[in-house]
């Protein structure tokens, strides 16, 4: 077992590339433990590509299938063979966007109990022994209701996970617990670059017309893993159903124009800050002395 691990816990295939793809394959690289955690296969997931519309047809699971080998080429443009999905392959459906019809499917991950869900992911927690987990805030990043469940499914993990009496396995706590986030300044920053090059895709007048974005006070840690970038666009593009890349910027099925970048931000939720540097930020996910 190697002495830096690492969990990440992502709702879908595709949010593992776009949030954190730099940041896993820095880690890989450098010889840490990392783990995927999928909670479902993205089967509401609308489509780029019109060859494969036929995928989402009368809400079969074949897009589902099809986003699992996506993500299967996306871990291994990230050298991160170690990937689960949350209770095996279909246990939870993607939910859609909030308020949409597929919200009370009763088998979707915005309906799973929380517990159930939790013991789940508390038997990785056990087996994998990670110091730091990753996930979302408790908006999700940007208010899907599949990253809202994943951030309390996530937490709920993190608290019990050193609990003899939920689930199995021989306890283990996580030293910290980390939140994916955007800097707004960061934010207003690319929107203005984007602004300024010519591309494919539409550009928002102002962060305010886009759902995430946190005041930059919260962020407590940036990872500079622009060495990893080209991996994480090579992940990217492996996602074809969901994401188009183009030059410095990509677009999901809304055609808007984000910022495609090798620098990742963070807020620490619990555990100990490391170091700040000049900057003011942790520039190290594993950045205290842990005591195992």
């Amino acid at each position: 077992m190697t002495d830096r691990r690492l969990l990440l816990v992502h709702a879908h295939p595709d949010d593992e590339s776009i949030w954190t793809g730099a940041t896993m394959a820095r880690y890989a690289a450098e010889g840490a433990q990392v783990t995927l955690v999928t909670c479902t296969r993205g089967e509401e997931g609308e489509i780029l590509s019109p060859e494969l519309a036929h995928l989402a047809a009368d809400r079969t699971d074949d897009l589902g299938r099809h986003r699992s080998v996506e993500l299967a080429f996306a871990c291994a443009a990230l050298d991160v063979p170690d990937h689960e999905l949350l209770g095996g392959a279909g246990r939870w459906r993607d939910s859609g966007m909030m308020d949409a019809p597929s919200n009370d499917d009763p088998r979707c991950f915005w309906r799973a109990d929380i517990d159930t869900a939790a013991e789940q992911l508390v038997a990785l927690i056990r087996d994998r022994r990670p110091q730091v987990v990753v996930t979302y805030d408790d908006n999700g990043f940007y208010g899907h209701p599949d990253h809202i469940q994943a951030h309390r499914v996530a937490w709920r993990a993190f608290e019990k996970s050193a609990d003899p009496d939920f689930g199995t396995g021989d306890p283990w706590q996580p030293a910290k617990f980390y939140a994916t986030a955007m800097p707004e300044s960061v934010l207003r920053r690319e929107l203005m670059r984007l602004r300024a090059e010519s591309g494919p895709f539409e550009v928002v007048d102002s962060i305010a017309d886009l759902p995430f974005g946190v005041p930059d006070d919260q962020v407590t840690t940036r990872i500079d893993a622009g060495e990893y970038l080209p991996a994480k666009i090579e992940a990217m593009q492996a996602h074809a159903t969901q994401i188009s890349v183009h030059g410095t910027a990509f677009a999901l099925t809304n055609n808007i124009a984000l910022p495609l970048m090798g620098v990742e931000y963070f807020t620490l939720i619990a555990g100990e800050r490391g170091p700040a540097g000049v900057d003011g930020y942790e520039a190290d996910l594993f950045g205290t002395r842990f005591p195992w």
